[in-house]
């Protein structure tokens, strides 16, 4: 079975009040938020970004994305497999392609309307917000940048704070 080539928009910020985005995402949020502890091991690739998703309490996942490098919205390209063990792909994409660098974090997601936001607390990195708009037929890039724009009012994020590296390539 062939893996789906996904699309999102996404941007990504750096945020100072933790607590006061959790105010705004409980305000917003359709459903209860969602707690995750997150490692993320990126691995040498020839394009794009690879990495192996370790969620506790949930399945591995091999997620390989592509996408522009900007500080704003933009959109990515991604796929994504389950994977039932972590460790041996962990160990095997390690040796074949060397490991670039380990992320951990935890993570809070909220879903307003198509977009999840992301409230994540980075090991050594900081605190962060991010905006994933799921691409679908029935939203498009259109759509979805003018409720981006709408979020970065409501969090009010300035085009400062937005950034244009992934965890991975901060660290």
């Amino acid at each position: 079975m062939a893996v789906p080539m996904r699309k999102n928009l996404e941007l990504k910020a750096r945020i100072d009040d933790l607590a006061q985005a959790r105010r705004t995402a409980q305000q917003l949020a359709t459903q209860p938020p969602v707690h995750l502890k997150q490692v993320d091991t990126y691995f040498h690739c020839r394009s794009g970004r690879l990495k192996l998703r370790e969620t506790v309490g949930r399945p591995a996942q091999l997620i390989w994305y592509d996408r522009a490098d900007q500080p704003s919205a933009r959109i990515s390209r991604y796929l994504l497999v389950e994977i039932p063990d972590a460790e041996a792909t962990r160990d095997l994409l390690s040796a074949a392609c060397g490991v670039r660098c380990v992320v951990k974090k935890r993570r809070e997601v909220y879903l307003h309307r198509f977009v999840r936001i992301h409230l994540d607390q980075v090991e050594t990195l900081g605190e962060f917000i991010e905006f994933e708009a799921m691409l679908q037929p029935e939203v498009d890039e259109l759509d979805a940048q003018r409720v981006l724009d709408d979020l970065m009012q409501r969090f009010n994020l300035s085009q400062e704070r937005l950034l244009d590296a992934s965890y991975g390539d901060l660290l």
